[in-house]
């Protein structure tokens, strides 16, 4: 059974993903402009419908709140994430086990397969998987006993 220090610290890593997913979205070249252009020509049919008068299209502006509202969620999930991290520590053991499944959470490779197209290396596959055995190991050791109080004699 997972407690919940383990809860919140992979919601904690899970937000951390999407918060860095739309800070690249919010700050990176022109995917959102592409991706808009691709669904105006994929759902609208013809492109010149949406066209105006100065052979702009509708993406030549709705790209930037599109980003405005990527900054918006980055800044809304690193506030949560932070709530859940800080949770995370309380309701945990230790603060490793807190950080460590937070930030094995956060390696969450297919976000930025699916959203971006992006490959990892070998090395970068061998680097979470030591990252996670190590959560692996974390986890399944037993937690330590408290420490019994000392009985103090009357004299």
């Amino acid at each position: 059974m997972l407690f919940p220090g383990v809860i919140y610290a992979l919601l904690a890593g899970f937000l951390g993903a999407v918060a860095s997913s739309s800070a690249k979205l919010s700050l990176g070249a022109d995917y959102l402009k592409g991706v808009c252009e691709t669904g105006l020509k994929t759902w609208g049919g013809d492109e010149r419908s949406f066209r105006q008068a100065d052979d702009t299209t509708a993406c030549d502006w709705l790209h930037i709140p599109l980003r405005l509202l990527c900054g918006g969620l980055l800044f809304t999930c690193n506030a949560v994430m932070w709530t859940f991290f800080a949770k995370a520590l309380r309701y945990s053991s230790s603060s490793a086990r807190a950080t460590v499944t937070t930030t094995a959470s956060n390696f969450i490779a297919f976000l930025g397969q699916l959203i971006f197209g992006e490959t990892h290396a070998v090395l970068w596959w061998v680097g979470i998987s030591l990252t996670l055995s190590g959560l692996l190991v974390l986890h399944r050791a037993a937690p330590p006993l408290p420490d019994q109080p000392a009985i103090k004699k009357d004299e």
